[in-house]
């Protein structure tokens, strides 16, 4: 793929992403600083994990589009507040397009930086999921990648798609939209027919109770 190609989906998915941080940042009645704050980490936030892991120089470090684009975002928000802090399917669409260009961009870094696509797999989920996490963290809320949403199932999906259309040496361009694609689709999918993971549930009544026990120590 054409770097300058991966340059336009990174500030694509950063605009994406900076706006669902904002957004909520906006609901939990943060100040202007505050929501630019969790819009940044959530844009930039996979990305710089996903650089470190590879031994790269960090994405946003080497170019301040990044910092402009996101308090455009905020200013996007500030302007259209009542269309884009009300309602959670706004969140929604912002969050699956974010989710899914930083997938992209992180299967292709790490096939660019010469590691097998299992490792770039792993790494595009990374970079599409770990800047929601820590918006979540902030907000303080239960991070959407722990819960049973289909959230990092997507990613992983997208990735395989990815990596199955490498392998058959398809054209650059349409391993990058099929994953995208998968992304998308998958997320809208699962709330649309209410897909999810099984929970993992356990009987309280045989999970111990530090509270109660008994230290016999002397």
């Amino acid at each position: 793929m054409d770097e300058l190609f991966i340059k336009i989906i990174e500030i694509l998915g950063t605009a994406a992403f900076a706006i669902s941080g904002i957004r909520l940042a906006a609901a939990k009645q943060f100040d202007w600083f505050g929501a630019y704050v969790v819009g940044l980490v959530t844009a930039i936030g996979g990305g710089t994990l996903r650089d470190v892991l590879l031994d790269l120089p960090v994405f946003w470090m080497l170019s301040p589009v990044y910092l402009v684009v996101t308090f455009i975002s905020l200013m996007a928000v500030i302007v259209f507040r009542q269309a884009l802090v009300k309602g959670m399917r706004t969140l929604f669409l912002f969050d699956a397009i974010g989710l899914a260009l930083f997938v992209v961009v992180g299967v292709q870094r790490t096939v660019a930086a010469g590691l097998p696509m299992w490792v770039a797999i792993v790494m595009g989920t990374i970079t599409g999921s770990f800047g929601g996490i820590i918006r979540d963290i902030l907000i303080n809320e239960q991070p959407l990648f722990f819960r049973k949403d289909i959230y990092a199932t997507a990613c992983l999906a997208g990735g395989v798609m990815y990596w199955l259309l490498s392998y058959l040496r398809c054209s650059e361009m349409v391993p990058q939209m099929v994953c995208a694609i998968t992304v998308i689709g998958l997320r809208i999918a699962a709330v649309h027919y209410g897909w999810s993971l099984p929970i993992l549930k356990v009987d309280p009544n045989v999970i111990p109770d530090e509270n109660n026990t008994t230290d016999t120590k002397g």
